[in-house]
C-alpha cells in the first residue's frame, strides 16, 4: 500500500464507528455506490492524458508479450494520491527505447479513483490489467479489486473486454500459476480504517456526515493478505485463504500489503508480505486454503513494495531496496518514504533459504514498487518509479540472470536507468 496512508491514520482511527454512532437513529437514505460501478475504460485518450498534465505519477507495472512488445501501466491524475487519481496504459515496440501516448486510460467518474495497476500477461497469452478501484485513493474500508482483459496484446490495439470486479481488497502483485493449473491473485484488505471523512476534508469534497458514514466500510475478519483463486483461466474467482499475524491488534502498523506467492519446489507455498519493519512470510502446505501465522522471513528491507518471481531457469529473483542501513525512528511523518534506495536484485537457487548475486539497479532516493516481467530469451525487465510528487519519473531496467550472479552489467542485454516517462523533462 502506499506509504502516505501510514501518516493520515492517527487522528481519524475508528472515524467510521464513531459516526454510525452520531447517526443512529438519523434516516440518510441510499446513496449511489459509484465505486461499485465498472468504469469506462478509453482506448483512444485524449490529451487531457498526455505526459505534461500530470502532477503526480508512479507505482508503475510491466509486461511483455511473447512478439517482444512491453506494455506499461501506472497511477496518475491530481497532485498525488487522491480522488483524481486514474490508471494508463503505454507501450513499447523497441524494448523500452521509445514508449507511445496512453493507448487506455481507467478513469472512473466523480471522487471515485483508480490507481496502483498490476498488469499480467496470463498462460493464454491475454494481457490482464488489474487495478484497485475505491472512493477516493486513500481508503474508503473496503477498496476493490477490478480488472480488464485485452486480447491479441502483441498489437497495438488489443480487443479489451470488459471491466469486471473479482473482490473487495486491493490486488497485491501479479498472480501465480500453480503446477496444478490454478490461478492465485493476491488480494489485500487494509486494517486501516475507513480514511472516508479526512480525505473529505483534506480535499473539500463537500460528503455530508451521512454521506461519510454511506462511503465507510469495516471487512472484519476479512482484514489481512488474502488470496483468491480462479480454476477456469480467470472467468470466475472465489476467496480460498489468509495470512494473518498471531495473537495481535490489527491497526495501521501491522498491516499486510502487496504480498505475493510463489510456488516452492515442493509445491508448498511461500507468501512474502510487505511489513513493518522487514518482509514478513507464510507458509500453506494445501494449496493456499490454509496459511501459517505470519513472522519475519529476515530479508533485510524497508517499508515499501518489492518484487520476487520464480524464473525459467527455476532459480527465484528478488528486487528490493538495499540500503547500507535501514532504520525506524521511534516517531516519524512517513516512515514508508525512508530507505527507499539501492534498488538491487538478487537471486536463489534453492527456494529462498539463502540469495547471491546482487545487481544494484539504481542508488538514488526515493526510487520504489518494482516490478516486473521474464522474457523468453532471458532478459529481465523491471519497471519502478522515482519520486512520484515531484519529478514523477518512471524508469526501467534490463538485465540477465549472470549480471545479478557478477553483480554488474557483464552482458551486452544490460541497460540500466532506461527512462519511461520523465513529465518534467
Amino acid at each position: 500500500m502506499p506509504s502516505e496512508h501510514a501518516r493520515r491514520v492517527g487522528a481519524f482511527v475508528g472515524v467510521a464507528w464513531l459516526l454510525a454512532g452520531q447517526l443512529s437513529g438519523q434516516e440518510c437514505g441510499d446513496y449511489p455506490d459509484f465505486a461499485l460501478r465498472a468504469p469506462d475504460v478509453q482506448t483512444a485518450p485524449g490529451t487531457e492524458y498526455a505526459e505534461w498534465t500530470r502532477s503526480y505519477q508512479g507505482m508503475p507495472s510491466l509486461e511483455r508479450m511473447s512478439n517482444g512488445r512491453l506494455w506499461a501501466a501506472w497511477t496518475s491524475g491530481g497532485i498525488n494520491e487522491g480522488p483524481d487519481n486514474y490508471v494508463l496504459l503505454v507501450t513499447s515496440t523497441d524494448a523500452g527505447l521509445s514508449w507511445s501516448e496512453p493507448s487506455l486510460v481507467v478513469d472512473p467518474p466523480g471522487n471515485v479513483a483508480a490507481f496502483v495497476p498490476i498488469l499480467w500477461r496470463d498462460p493464454l497469452d491475454r494481457l490482464w490489467l488489474f487495478w484497485n478501484q475505491g472512493y477516493g485513493a486513500w481508503w474508503d474500508g473496503r477498496g476493490g479489486a477490478w480488472a480488464v482483459v485485452g486480447e491479441a496484446a502483441e498489437t497495438a490495439t488489443p480487443r479489451w473486454g470488459t471491466p469486471h470486479r473479482i473482490a473487495d481488497g486491493w490486488p497485491g502483485g501479479k498472480p501465480t500459476v500453480l503446477s496444478s493449473g490454478e490461478w492465485l491473485l493476491p488480494v489485500f484488505v487494509s486494517h486501516t480504517p475507513s480514511q472516508i471523512r479526512e480525505e473529505n476534508e483534506y480535499y473539500r469534497l463537500g460528503l455530508t456526515p451521512c454521506v461519510e458514514a454511506a462511503l465507510s466500510h469495516d471487512l472484519g475478519s476479512t482484514k489481512g493478505a488474502n488470496v483468491h483463486r480462479s480454476s477456469d483461466h480467470g472467468r470466475t474467482w472465489e476467496f480460498l485463504g489468509q495470512a494473518r499475524r498471531a495473537g495481535q491488534a490489527f491497526e495501521g502498523g501491522n498491516d499486510l500489503v502487496e504480498h505475493l506467492i510463489i510456488e516452492e519446489l515442493d509445491r508448498s507455498l511461500w507468501m512474502l508480505i510487505r511489513t513493518a519493519p522487514g518482509i514478513g512470510q507464510s507458509f500453506s502446505s494445501d494449496g493456499g486454503r490454509t496459511w501459517s501465522p505470519v513472522q519475519s522471513s529476515g530479508i533485510r528491507h524497508p517499508l515499501s513494495r518489492f518484487f520476487i518471481r520464480r524464473l525459467t531457469s527455476g532459480r527465484i529473483l528478488l528486487v528490493k531496496h538495499d540500503p547500507p542501513d535501514v532504520t525506524y525512528p521511534e516517531s516519524c511523518e512517513d516512515c514508508g518514504e525512508l530507505n527507499r534506495s539501492h534498488l538491487s536484485a538478487y537471486l536463489s537457487e534453492d527456494d529462498g533459504r539463502s540469495w547471491f548475486g546482487g545487481l544494484l539497479l539504481d542508488e538514488r532516493e526515493t526510487v520504489s514498487y518494482p516490478d516486473g516481467r521474464e522474457a523468453e530469451d532471458g532478459r529481465i525487465f523491471v519497471i519502478y518509479d522515482r519520486n512520484r510528487y515531484t519529478d514523477r519519473e518512471v524508469w526501467m531496467a534490463v538485465f540477465t540472470e549472470e549480471d545479478v550472479r557478477t553483480g554488474a552489467c557483464k552482458t551486452v542485454a544490460c541497460r540500466l536507468r532506461v527512462p519511461v516517462s520523465r513529465p518534467g523533462r
